[in-house]
């Protein structure tokens, strides 16, 4: 009688799960990535890609460089504004329209020097992208992408942070690049190209609230307003489309002065608990086959007296919003589930018409389920 042999060879592990830590730019604000890094070692969640624009590419820069979240902390909350910003008084005075910058180049370039590695994006013991914009050729660059990687670190972090009119372009690998946040503030596109799962962290661009006197800004203030607008906007669209891989977004709540010294230690610990809190499902995400989370339930209304039937809520949120008889709006569904990147329109109503309230928290996602829309 013929004995029917069965394997008993353990089946193989499953891949590990590649984890991309997407930091966007937002000059001091940028300081929050720091609380975040700090909640990822405490949950043991290592990235297998850091990707970042400006300030985010220079601490995902320095943490593959082997400096601690700790460390960056410290570095960070002895900042002075004289170590970055200080004006370019000659260029200013002899060129005059013509000076590139309105802030010497030196500063920062020392700051990157100080605290991103030395070497190209090959030498990394994990993949890095750095994200600036060809000043000439009007187009994204990504550094480290296949066939970017043979340029030095430093040069394509500084050129990332050389935010335009404030600092000189950078040559980088004989490109001339400025801030990649002109296109792409956050690159989470770039990103899910290898990655089962993506941690972004948005500080540039999610906390527009009214302001009362903007003329007093100065014209530096005025600038960095006018900038943000612009980049919520550009950054809004692929969030709101988004068909990549499973995407945590976390959005600390850190104000909307990019070039504020004076709160550093305060947006470090606000990027932690922000972080902590996106993070706490995070398990239940890894599975899901995409969308923007975590997800919360919010009950939508609309104040018909204030309400002046522009249509604006419509055309932004279709789907959610719609135009009754009398052209006031009404929302198609009372109650909708969001991520982080969902409801703009509700601030957007000229008259603060619309109100959403958060009326529970979604039940976390078992593995295979995916989020309502």
């Amino acid at each position: 009688m013929t004995r029917v042999s069965h394997s008993t060879h353990p089946a193989p592990p499953p891949p590990p799960r590649r984890i991309a830590l997407v930091l966007g730019g937002g000059g001091m604000k940028g300081f929050a990535h720091i609380g975040v890094m700090r909640a990822l070692d405490e949950r043991g969640i290592v990235p297998t890609l850091y990707a970042g624009t400006s300030i985010g590419a220079m601490l995902g820069a320095a943490r593959l460089g082997g400096i601690t979240a700790d460390e960056l902390a410290e570095r960070a909350t002895k900042l002075r504004r004289r170590d970055l910003f200080r004006l370019n008084h000659f260029g200013m005075l002899m060129e005059r329209m013509r000076s590139p910058s309105i802030y010497l180049e030196d500063p920062l370039r020392d700051l990157c020097k100080a605290v991103v590695p030395e070497g190209t994006f090959d030498a990394l013991s994990t993949p890095l992208l750095v994200n600036t914009v060809d000043l000439e050729r009007g187009m994204p660059v990504v550094w480290g992408s296949p066939g970017l990687k043979d340029v030095p670190v430093q040069d394509a972090v500084y050129a990332s942070c050389a935010l335009p009119g404030f600092f000189p372009p950078g040559r980088v690998g004989g490109r001339l690049c400025i801030d990649g946040g002109v296109i792409d503030n956050l690159p989470v596109g770039i990103a899910s190209l290898a990655a089962d799962l993506i941690i972004a962290v948005d500080v540039g661009s999610n906390d527009l609230r009214p302001i009362a006197d903007a003329m007093s800004l100065g014209f530096a203030n005025i600038y960095m307003r006018a900038a943000t607008t612009m980049m919520h906007a550009l950054q809004q669209f692929p969030l709101t489309h988004w068909e990549g891989p499973p995407m945590v977004l976390i959005r600390p709540r850190c104000g909307e002065d990019w070039l504020s010294f004076s709160n550093i230690a305060d947006t470090i610990t606000e990027g932690y608990r922000a972080a902590l809190k996106a993070l706490e499902d995070i398990d239940a995400f890894y599975d899901q086959p995409g969308g923007v989370y975590p997800r919360r339930r919010f009950e939508l209304d609309v104040d018909r007296e204030k309400c002046i039937g522009c249509g604006l809520c419509v055309s932004l949120a279709p789907s959610l919003m719609g135009l009754d008889a009398q052209g006031k709006a009404y929302p198609r569904t009372r109650t909708t589930d969001w991520s982080p990147a969902d409801g703009d329109f509700v601030q957007y109503c000229p008259t603060n018409a619309i109100t959403a309230r958060k009326i529970e928290r979604i039940v976390p996602l078992k593995a295979g389920e995916r989020g309502a829309a």
